[in-house]
């Protein structure tokens, strides 16, 4: 708990089974996380197996892949059902450090913001981590375009460790959304499209072998639909276009 609150972690899995329990281990060290939730989007591995033996855990496993915005979709579900106040989204590759737990959950906790992204941009570590210089480049591109359409000022879009308020993720259209990776670039900006502001911390990480990762071909898909993304906002903005993702 923090300031009464509930706070639930989410994992979404995928082939985690390498990291999982290392990921979990740092996120319980934090004491202030009263649920893990994990969510299998039917790894072939012993990913589900392995969550189900960790304590305070709830284990939800998708009967066939649905890809990675679906297994976002039902964590939030589960994460409002079981009483989450305070919501926070960890991968379980631990390329995030968990130990920012307790300071995101303090600005949401304290009424602050309602949304908190770790950002591997702010203070240089996307680089220090090994992050691959193309994607860095990608990026960066992606999110100063994405910046002009939807007149937010983020260092980046793409960071996979979120933290959210009960309230906001209430409000959010969260099934209209992609069941893709784009899934992620489409809930920021519907944020954006409510009038949230939108907090960002620095986060160390890092990428090694058993850190998810998407192949270049999926990351231009990715990148096409996050400028797809930003445009749609603006045109809705401008009245130009109606859309599901912002409704009016």
């Amino acid at each position: 708990m923090f300031n009464g609150k509930k706070v639930i972690v989410f994992m979404p899995a995928y082939n985690a089974a390498q990291t999982l329990r290392k990921t979990y281990d740092e996120v319980m060290a934090q004491e202030i996380v009263d649920l893990v939730i994990v969510v299998d989007d039917a790894s072939s591995d012993e990913t589900a197996a392995i969550a189900a033996e960790l304590p305070n855990t709830v284990v939800h496993k998708h009967p066939q892949n649905l890809g990675y915005g679906a297994n976002q979709k039902t964590c939030y579900r589960l994460a409002l059902e079981y009483g989450g106040d305070i919501i926070i989204m960890v991968h379980p590759d631990y390329q995030y450090t968990p130990k920012l737990i307790p300071a995101m959950a303090s600005m949401i906790g304290n009424d602050l913001y309602s949304c908190i992204l770790a950002s591997r941009i702010l203070g240089g570590y996307a680089l220090k981590g090994k992050m691959p210089i193309w994607k860095y480049a990608a990026n960066r591109f992606i999110t100063f375009a994405e910046n002009i359409l939807t007149g937010a000022k983020l260092s980046e879009y793409h960071t996979g460790y979120r933290a959210f308020s009960r309230k906001l993720l209430e409000r959010l259209p969260l099934e209209a959304n992609s069941d893709d990776f784009v899934f992620d670039n489409q809930m920021l900006a519907q944020i954006l499209w409510l009038g949230y502001k939108i907090a960002e911390v620095t986060c160390p990480t890092k990428y090694f072998t058993q850190a998810s990762s998407i192949n270049f071909k999926r990351s231009l898909k990715y990148g096409f639909g996050c400028l797809a993304t930003a445009i749609e906002y603006r045109l809705a903005k401008m009245k130009i276009i109606k859309s599901k993702l912002f409704p009016a």
